[in-house]
């Protein structure tokens, strides 16, 4: 792989330890993959944040990268807590701080402490064909299908050694030859809801397991569908990109007459929701709506459900987004809605990730699937899987 002279300094350590540390990580994956140099980018988001998946070790080893800056705008994925108003949560001030000591560790090497998993909903919108270095699965399959920007699906450390860098290696989805379809998928099933696109791309990962599908028959309406899709094939699947005929940037040049074909119908959307998902039942403690971060146009929607409707005695509603789209509904009386109904709007974090046990909760409901699959296996609790309306349905009363 072809270096400059400055790249070779730095990769020497003629620029400091840990932009040394991060030149290796880079030039390593790019000489696994076969890359041909390194190509500047514009952004990074950076996974390994919250202190569930970090742990003490994770804190000593960003503690210890000192000395150093980021060369791009950054900013983070989501933590375990809101930053502002984890004990509202209920979280214990001993978790919290280990929580915050990540955030500042973070912000010391000059990255925004802006958490979240929908960066494109918080003012960073990379334009058609720009290269950047994302590692949030959602985020990812957004960027390079919705917005045409050009990244692969970083691990945490890579999307740090980018930004510090300033540059990634040329490989994979960043060549446009990695970025054709691989497999036809026929949809032949009207999608009603966001969990419908959720468990479509659900399906799909666990069928193809990585590759380019192209979808065919899908009657989309907004980009929170896209956004659904997206989340569902990053959790069962390590795919990265998806086409969307009629709709997403490069669906025009991206299918051959070498790809392989699948259909979906209803009988694969319903089997996914029989086989792999509890269905919403009586016995929910705790509806967490959020996984990928919530648009204003979503709490908007909640607040609807919410009309004339309350929270029942015992019971909580926890809606995730990011800070800048929590602020939008606060000014436009969407926030006062939800509390005033029993809810609560939580930013920075994902229920995924959060100390649910710990918090005395044991079985919750959810509308997505990939927080369906993740919360259950990251915090060992009982996970109900639906639509928007029976999840609001089973915890509410008039």
């Amino acid at each position: 792989m072809y270096l400059t002279k400055e790249e070779e300094r730095i990769l020497k350590g003629e620029e400091g330890y840990v932009k040394q540390k991060a030149m290796e990580i880079i030039v390593a994956l790019g000489d696994i993959y076969g890359a041909d140099r390194l190509i500047p980018i514009s952004s990074a988001q950076i996974a390994g944040v919250s202190y569930t998946s970090l742990g003490d070790e994770g804190i000593e080893w960003l503690e210890s990268l000192r000395d150093c800056h980021v060369a791009v705008s950054a900013m983070l994925n989501p933590a375990s807590i809101d930053l502002e108003n984890w004990r509202d949560m209920g979280v214990s001030p001993e978790y919290a701080s280990k929580q915050l000591r990540i955030i500042n560790a973070y912000k010391r090497l000059g990255v925004k402490p802006i958490c979240s998993c929908t960066p494109y909903l918080v003012g960073v919108i990379p334009r058609f064909g720009e290269h950047i270095a994302w590692s949030e699965s959602s985020a990812v399959c957004y960027a390079n299908s919705v917005l045409g920007a050009r990244t692969n699906r970083e691990g945490g450390p890579s999307a740090l050694a980018s930004a510090i860098i300033g540059k990634t290696s040329n490989y994979g989805y960043h060549l446009v030859e990695n970025r054709k379809a691989t497999v036809l998928i026929d949809v032949s099933v009207k999608l009603e809801t966001l969990s419908d696109y959720s468990t479509l791309g659900y399906w799909v990962g666990e069928m193809i397991g990585s590759g380019v599908p192209y979808f065919r028959g899908l009657n989309l309406r907004r980009s929170e569908e896209l956004k659904a899709l997206g989340a569902g094939l990053g959790t069962t699947g390590s795919i990265a990109m998806y086409h969307v005929e009629g709709v997403t940037p490069e669906y025009a040049k991206a299918l051959t007459d070498q790809v392989e074909r699948l259909n979906f119908t209803d009988r694969e959307l319903r089997g996914i929701y029989n086989k792999h998902f509890k269905p919403v039942g009586g016995s929910v403690e705790l509806v967490a709506i959020g996984c990928p971060h919530m648009s204003l146009v979503e709490l908007e929607e909640v607040a609807k459900l919410l009309k004339n409707r309350r929270v029942r005695r015992g019971h909580k509603l926890w809606l995730f987004t990011s800070i800048a789209v929590k602020r939008l509904a606060e000014r436009c009386d969407i926030l006062d809605i939800i509390r005033r109904a029993g809810g609560e709007v939580y930013t920075d974090c994902c229920i995924a990730l959060a100390p649910l046990k710990s918090l005395g909760v044991r079985n919750i409901a959810v509308d997505s699937a990939k927080a369906a699959f993740y919360t259950r296996l990251l915090t060992r609790v009982n996970v109900s899987f639906g639509n928007l309306k029976d999840c609001i349905g089973s915890i509410t009363e008039v």
